[in-house]
C-alpha cells in the first residue's frame, strides 16, 4: 500500500497542483505554479527515504511551496472580501496542499502529530491534495460554468465536507462518516453538472471523454469512501485501508482528479468549446 500512495502522492504533487493552479484565475498562485517543481521535485523525492532528517527537510521544503499557496489564498481573500461558492472553492483548493505538507512532514520525520499514527498520517497527504485542492478547485468550476443551483450546493459542500472529514479525525468516526456524507453529496453533484452540463455542451470529443470519465469515476469511489466511514463508525464490515487505497484513491487520482485537471485545461485553451467562458475572478 505505501508504494501506491506515494505513487498517488507523486502524481499530485508534480501533475495535479501545478496543472491545477493555472486554472485558479489567480496571478500570485499561477506565479507559484510556474516555479512548482522546485518544491514539488524535493517533496516527492521525500516519499521515497528512510523516514530521518534528510526526508524531512525535503519535505519541510515543499511545505515552504504550500505555505505560498496558502499565502496567496489569504491575499485573495483580503482583496476580493468575496466569499461567493466559487471563491470557497478556490480558496480551500489553495489552503489544502498546506494540509498534506503538514501530514507529510510529521510522517517523514515519525512523529505522530496530535498523537495520528503515521499510516493516517500518510493517507491525510494524498487526501489533501485530491479531495483538498483537486476537488474543491474543480467543484468551483463547475459552480462558474452553470447558473443552476446545485452548482452552489457542489461549491460549498465540497470544501464543507472536506473541513468536516478533517475536524473528524479530531473527534471521533461519527463525525467523520458526516463528514463523507456531505463531501460525498458535493462530488456527486459535481459529477451531474459534469455529466448533463459540460460534458453535453462539449464538441471536441476528447475534452467530453475525459468530463465523462471523471463524472463515472466519482460515482463508485464516493460510494466507497461512504461504505468505509459507515464501517469505521458502526463496525459493520467495510474495506480495509489498503483496498482503498487500491480502488478509491487510485481511481480518483486517475480517473477524477487527472481526467478533471486535463479537460478543464482543455475547455481554457478552446474558448469557443466552453460552456461559459468566465473563470473563477481573481
Amino acid at each position: 500500500m505505501a508504494v501506491l500512495v506515494d505513487l498517488i502522492v507523486m502524481l499530485g504533487m508534480l501533475v495535479i497542483v501545478p496543472a491545477g493552479l493555472r486554472l485558479t484565475g489567480d496571478a500570485a498562485a499561477a506565479g507559484t505554479g510556474r516555479a512548482w517543481l522546485l518544491f514539488a521535485v524535493p517533496g516527492a523525492v521525500s516519499l521515497w527515504l528512510p523516514r530521518g532528517t534528510l526526508a524531512t527537510a525535503l519535505a519541510a521544503w515543499y511545505g515552504l511551496g504550500t505555505l505560498l499557496l496558502a499565502v496567496a489564498a489569504a491575499r485573495r481573500l483580503a482583496r476580493t472580501r468575496s466569499l461567493a461558492p466559487a471563491e470557497v472553492a478556490v480558496l480551500t483548493a489553495l489552503v489544502s496542499p498546506s494540509v498534506a505538507a503538514t501530514a507529510l512532514v510529521a510522517e517523514r520525520r515519525g512523529h505522530p502529530l496530535f498523537g495520528f499514527d503515521l499510516e493516517i498520517l500518510d493517507l491525510t497527504v494524498p487526501h489533501f491534495h485530491f479531495a483538498g485542492f483537486a476537488a474543491a478547485l474543480v467543484a468551483g468550476l463547475v459552480c462558474r460554468s452553470t447558473t443552476r443551483p446545485a452548482g452552489t450546493l457542489a461549491a460549498l459542500s465540497v470544501p464543507l465536507g472536506t473541513l468536516l472529514v478533517l475536524l473528524g479525525y479530531f473527534v471521533d468516526d461519527w463525525a467523520e462518516l458526516a463528514g463523507a456524507v456531505v463531501l460525498t453529496a458535493g462530488m456527486w453533484t459535481v459529477a451531474l453538472l459534469t455529466w448533463q452540463d459540460l460534458r453535453a455542451r462539449t464538441h471536441d470529443r476528447v475534452t467530453g471523454a475525459l468530463l465523462a470519465v471523471s463524472a463515472a469515476v466519482l460515482v463508485a469511489t464516493m460510494l466507497l469512501a461512504l461504505s468505509w466511514a459507515l464501517g469505521e463508525a458502526t463496525g459493520l464490515p467495510h474495506p480495509n485501508l489498503a483496498w482503498m487505497a487500491a480502488t478509491h484513491g487510485l481511481a480518483n487520482a486517475l480517473g477524477f482528479g487527472l481526467c478533471s485537471v486535463l479537460a478543464w485545461r482543455r475547455l481554457a485553451t478552446a474558448p469557443a468549446e466552453r460552456p461559459h467562458p468566465e473563470e473563477i475572478p481573481a
